[in-house]
């Protein structure tokens, strides 16, 4: 009975295992827990802000690299040369149909900031800054694209006026000793290079009078208001209303990476910039609007759907393990069906065979009360069924549902022994 019951549940204990095994050969495997963010200088908001990332993705168990740099342009080199697999990108910095390089979100605005010397009259307009020497950021950095474009819009170049590359830190301290005139910047309102700048008495600010006529030739630009004193009601920062221009800071990623750390890179991204801003309303940010680049399809899914229900109740690499396996469980439920359906028939096999595998023996015992059996003979037979008797009763438990069969067992052994006693008496 034992080596029927194994012939049949080995083979499919084998098919079970072997359905598995085929399928896993189609599934993908997990992704290597590493991510390597390109940012910007490390005085810049974009580390600033990717350290903030590093800290939620390592509670995740993901080890987190960040990779300083010029800024925008050189983030995209990194990444077309696999040195990053995300980056930091300011908005409008390149044009579409960049191979190899999607859009992932828009995370906050990074207003343009044009700061000027107070020498006894106010610019209202760029093109009055002609003929001055001004700092429009690094080579590399996304801050000398975009005031390139400004500069051009009014007319303004290196024959008719004189450019310096250097970075915020640069040109404030130059800005500030009065060796150039006028400073381009673009960075979050947080920065500290932009509060101490406002706060001097000897810097002004140009207030864009045409934000919106930018904002409709560049569709990456929008226009932005600063209201007197928002900055610090105390110290009145700033002491008028100003007019800003305003990007937004991008993440993009390279393509071919992981679609499970790019939502939970979404996640944490969310987690941060959600929230009421400055400029920003609660859950303004992060989005998917004006990308010049193509969004990635997993990002555009996770902005369209958010988290998935799995997501919702597990941790996330629980979830995401769970919906990697889900090729498995469609073999697995079309074996369990069936499976379950034999289950309850091959159990109440499997507890009679325990009774009936007896009944060989006690039939080979009823067959040899012959009438020509003495009476010595007769009692070894009877020593047979009552020693017979004890082994099933120590050996055979099953439970009460199958008791009847047990019962059934007891009265056969006892239908011999009282054939048995018939010949002695």
């Amino acid at each position: 009975m034992k080596y029927k019951f194994f012939t049949i549940s080995i083979p499919i204990l084998l098919l079970v295992i072997a359905s598995f095994y085929v399928t896993s050969k189609f599934i993908k495997p997990p992704p290597k827990k590493e991510i390597t963010i390109a940012t910007g200088s490390k005085s810049g908001n974009y580390y600033k802000t990717a350290l903030i990332y590093k800290e939620l993705l390592e509670k995740e168990n993901v080890k987190v690299n960040l990779l300083t740099s010029a800024g925008s342009i050189e983030n995209i080199n990194l990444l077309k040369e696999n040195k990053a697999d995300i980056a930091f990108l300011q908005n409008g910095t390149i044009k579409n149909n960049q191979e190899g390089i999607k859009s992932l979100a828009s995370i906050y605005y990074e207003p343009l900031w044009v700061f000027y010397r107070n020498e006894g009259f106010p610019i209202n307009y760029v093109i009055q800054l002609i003929s001055k020497k001004i700092s429009i950021g690094r080579e590399g950095s996304g801050t000398k694209d975009l005031a390139l474009k400004v500069l051009k819009d009014n007319g303004i170049n290196q024959d008719n006026s004189q450019i310096f590359n250097y970075d915020a830190s640069k040109a404030r301290e130059e800005l500030e000793k009065g060796n150039i005139n006028a400073m381009f910047v673009v960075s979050s309102h947080k920065s500290e290079t932009i509060k101490e700048l406002l706060a001097n008495p000897k810097i002004n600010i140009l207030s864009f009078k045409r934000a919106k006529a930018y904002s409709r030739k560049y569709p990456f630009l929008e226009a932005l208001n600063l209201y007197e004193g928002t900055l610090d009601l105390y110290k009145n920062l700033p002491d008028e209303n100003i007019g800003l221009l305003s990007t937004t800071a991008n993440l993009v990623v390279k393509d071919g990476f992981s679609e499970e750390l790019i939502r939970l890179v979404l996640k944490k991204v969310k987690e941060v910039h959600n929230k009421k801003d400055l400029f920003a309303k609660a859950e303004q940010f992060p989005n998917a609007l004006n990308m010049q680049l193509e969004m990635h399809e997993e990002a555009q899914r996770y902005f369209e759907y958010g988290d998935t229900w799995l997501e919702k109740i597990f941790p996330y690499w629980i979830a995401s393990n769970i919906d990697r396996l889900k090729l498995l469980i469609i073999p697995l439920l079309t074996l369990l069906f069936p499976l379950f359906k034999g289950f309850f028939p091959l159990y109440t096999w499997t507890m009679r065979s325990k009774i009936y595998r007896w009944y060989e023996e006690v039939k080979n015992l009823d067959n040899s009360i012959i009438d020509s059996l003495e009476s010595k003979d007769l009692r070894v037979q009877l020593e047979k069924v009552q020693k017979l008797r004890q082994e099933i009763q120590k050996e055979t438990k099953v439970p009460l549902s199958f008791m009847g069969e047990y019962y059934n067992l007891q009265l056969h052994l006892d239908l011999i022994e009282n054939k048995i006693e018939k010949k002695l008496s």
